[in-house]
């Protein structure tokens, strides 16, 4: 491994104050640390972006930016808020949704083999999943969320019911089931909604055309090429093995005040292909870097990954990825929330700019852009 030069940034020290706040009002912060390489990042901006941590937004952030723009290592925060230990740069983490990426490469080097034809409609694959009430469903339309599948079953819909299932199984063949029985939401190829269901299905298909587990197959056609060697899935383990921070979720006291719960044990089983997979910052771009050399799909398959449908108002989704363009210049980002944890991974087709970032987010499944996400966004992009 080269050695790195590590530049301590300039920051004053910040004691946590906020009144009645629980326990993050213990932790004595000190400034991020970072590693740098010349070029044309905006380095001071993305040192601005992780000052402060933890707050009632994040207790800890971690970022690399790369490509030929240029270098930046980032991490701030805290490993836990017990006893306000700096953040692990290297820890393992919940990378949510940003699991579709690995899974969609899965599923297109098996295309690439001819052991799946994206054209192909899923009740081919999995007879009987899906009731009479669905038109057939290529494999391409759930790659791209345009199957008009709904959601299926879950443990609840709030955080406190969430929360008390915690440790309980959901099985990926229940929650598949339970959505094959509903209605259609609209009709396969006419809309684009972003589902994890779609990658459900796909990891039942992976399952079924390899005669061998999501787990193991991803790794082998993903994982392992990619040397993503930190990188694994925990099934109903609800551990996450290995260095990581912890995870916390901001919940409000009848009294107005903030409790800061730990959420950091959680069985996720039924994300499944959809959501199941822990990570580091590191290992997530080894997987952009490696994907857009095609060192892991061909090209001719890698091409669905930056191909949105057409004739779709709104649609942005293609296979795995989102289209984001941001001053002119186009990114494919997938960005991934589990309670505790929001992460993504983005880059130029070109790898002139990568950015991965994981930030242990106070209210990670809010549909409000977190603010140190969205500052770390900004400096990152410019």
């Amino acid at each position: 491994m080269r050695a790195r030069r590590r530049i301590t940034l300039v920051a004053a020290s910040l004691v946590l104050t906020l009144t009645a706040a629980g326990p993050l009002a213990a932790p004595v912060f000190a400034a991020p640390a970072a590693v740098q390489r010349a070029g044309a990042l905006d380095t001071a901006a993305l040192a601005a972006a992780l000052t402060g941590l933890p707050d009632a937004d994040a207790t800890a952030a971690l970022v690399r930016v790369g490509g030929t723009d240029g270098t930046w290592r980032g991490s701030a925060g805290v490993h836990d808020l017990a006893s306000g230990a700096a953040a692990d740069p290297d820890a393992r983490f919940r990378a949510g949704s940003t699991t579709k990426v690995v899974t969609a490469a899965a599923v297109l080097r098996l295309a690439a083999q001819g052991r799946i034809d994206l054209n192909t409609p899923i009740q081919h694959y999995l007879p009987g999943l899906l009731g009479k009430q669905f038109r057939p469903i290529t494999v391409r339309q759930l790659l791209n969320h345009t199957s008009g599948i709904p959601v299926g079953v879950s443990l609840g819909d709030s955080f406190a019911e969430l929360y008390a299932h915690r440790f309980e199984t959901l099985t990926p063949q229940r929650v598949a089931a339970s959505a094959g029985a509903k209605k259609p939401e609209f009709r396969p190829g006419k809309k684009q909604h972003y589902l994890n269901i779609n990658y459900t299905f796909l990891g039942l298909l992976i399952e079924k055309v390899t005669g061998r587990s999501y787990a193991s197959q991803a790794t082998r056609l993903v994982l392992a090429p990619a040397g993503m060697r930190d990188t694994y899935f925990p099934g109903t383990d609800p551990r996450i093995l290995g260095p990581h921070n912890l995870g916390y979720q901001a919940v409000q006291r009848a009294d107005g005040t903030t409790e800061f719960v730990d959420v950091t044990e959680w069985n996720m089983a039924d994300r499944f292909a959809a959501g199941d997979m822990i990570s580091t910052t590191a290992d997530l771009e080894r997987l952009i870097t490696s994907l857009f050399r095609g060192r892991i799909v061909p090209k001719p398959q890698l091409q669905e990954m930056f191909t949105v449908p057409a004739g779709i108002e709104g649609a942005a989704y293609s296979a795995g990825l989102t289209r984001f363009e941001a001053d002119g210049k186009v990114y494919w980002v997938k960005s991934g929330g589990r309670y505790g944890y929001n992460s993504a991974v983005a880059a130029t087709r070109d790898l002139s700019r990568t950015v991965v970032y994981s930030v242990n987010s106070t209210d990670a499944k809010s549909e409000d852009v977190n603010p140190v996400v969205n500052r770390i966004i900004m400096a990152a992009l410019k």
